[in-house]
């Protein structure tokens, strides 16, 4: 259905999408006495913020500013206002003022202490109606009206509509789940405006493996090992924790943090990336040299099969045996010390090969985005269009997981509907 011009007096701003960082942006200016209209192409808000966290919905973390910071590397810095202005208390503190109580993980993690992404939606949606905000549903934003080739008139719709406004916010996340209706329509939005787009590529994502015994592997958790990201033979990221093996290679919540450095290195020709697992994170070489041998001397009558058994998982198990190149029913009194020394490299550098990401459309967030370089981080507007502003994934802003990406929405939605609203 066609959107009626009204006159060019309808809105004060316009937000463009209806995710975490839209719905924040239009209820803070909104909270300032701004006219909002927000579009939203689907006809529900928030369908992404649903899926979050498996819809438990992981809104931020009890990490200090400069772990936010950090948290996104080489651009960090750039938010450093954002996250000044709405931080994680003051998030914590939004939320329970809409009566959504949070709780904090031991791993820092924080979360609606009703473990519900509706909760947090339904208090978003009670902060655009305290604001007054007009929501438009089923409205898709084909491009910003710029008469004069300066000032903001608006924004055209894909079916020809027109929604009259002075100033834009886009807010229409990135390109991973699709199915959400991010689908990455402010990277050309923003390129009808003039801005650079930096390129997109699959974040915290699953990476696939050609290795022959990954689909053994499925449905494997190898927990509490040592997990390192080697790029041509030398190591580029190392974290601990649990390790998931899927039917097409690996992936758990330590991998997703590094798989960006293995994506990009994955993309270059050339590049031999892998996996390497310490199997026994908690013993040294010389323990884990002395473990083996203590075990080989005490049971010097048992099958090598029974030792690899012992050590690890099940389904890995008999992946190891091969990989070794040590008959199974060898008897542990005849393993050679050379045999023992391959045995305990392999327990700790088990490697396996990468080969590409999981597609973009599957990844938890987007890499890339609209240039950092183009946008005023005091206030979100852009560089380049006067009265133009941007919040939330479709900046080139990418964090790790726990919290940090949602927080990211939020407070640079929260900057970008305030400073909308104070530049009238």
């Amino acid at each position: 259905m066609k959107t009626p011009n009204p006159g060019p007096d309808r809105a004060d701003i316009i937000v463009i999408g209806g995710g975490p960082a839209g719905l924040m942006a239009a209820g803070r200016a909104g909270e300032l006495g701004a006219n909002v209209t927000l579009i939203e192409k689907n006809q529900r808000l928030g369908r992404k913020l649903l899926i979050t966290g498996g819809g438990r919905c992981n809104v931020t973390n009890s990490a200090g500013i400069k772990g936010f910071i950090d948290a996104f590397g080489p651009n960090g810095k750039f938010l450093y206002r954002a996250f000044s202005v709405f931080s994680a208390e003051n998030l914590t503190g939004f939320l329970k003022s809409f009566g959504v109580p949070t709780r904090t993980d031991p791993d820092g993690k924080i979360f609606p202490a009703d473990d519900k992404a509706q909760s947090v939606l339904d208090a978003l949606k009670c902060y655009t109606s305290r604001g007054k905000v007009a929501i438009t549903h089923g409205a898709q934003a084909a491009g910003v009206l710029l008469p004069d080739g300066r000032a903001i008139a608006g924004v055209k719709l894909a079916d020809g509509g027109v929604v009259c406004g002075k100033k834009v916010i886009i807010a229409t996340g990135g390109l991973s789940y699709p199915g959400t209706g991010s689908t990455g329509d402010g990277y050309a939005l923003a390129k009808q405006l003039g801005h650079t787009i930096m390129a997109l590529r699959p974040g915290l994502t699953a990476l696939e493996s050609d290795e022959p015994f990954i689909k053994d592997l499925q449905g494997l958790t190898l927990q509490n090992i040592a997990i390192s990201i080697l790029i041509d033979g030398r190591k580029a990221a190392a974290e601990k924790g649990d390790l998931l093996f899927t039917h097409f290679g690996v992936s758990g919540p330590k991998l997703l943090i590094m798989s960006g450095i293995a994506s990009d290195a994955l993309t270059k020709p050339g590049h031999r990336v892998e996996l390497s697992l310490n199997l026994k994170p908690e013993l040294s070489a010389a323990e884990l040299t002395a473990e083996i041998q203590g075990y080989f001397s005490a049971n010097g009558a048992k099958m090598f099969a029974s030792y690899v058994k012992a050590a690890l998982p099940g389904s890995l198990a008999p992946v190891f045996e091969r990989r070794c190149g040590i008959e199974r029913a060898r008897q542990c009194a005849s393993i050679t010390g050379a045999e023992r020394k391959t045995i305990a490299e392999m327990l700790s550098d088990f490697r396996i090969h990468l080969t590409r990401p999981r597609p973009l459309q599957e990844a938890t967030i987007t890499r890339g985005g609209v240039n950092l370089k183009e946008i005023n981080p005091q206030t979100m507007e852009s560089r380049l269009v006067p009265g133009l502003y941007f919040c939330g994934e479709v900046l080139d802003l990418d964090g790790i997981t726990g919290g940090y990406n949602l927080q990211e929405a939020f407070s640079t939605g929260y900057l970008a509907g305030q400073s909308a609203a104070a530049q009238q």
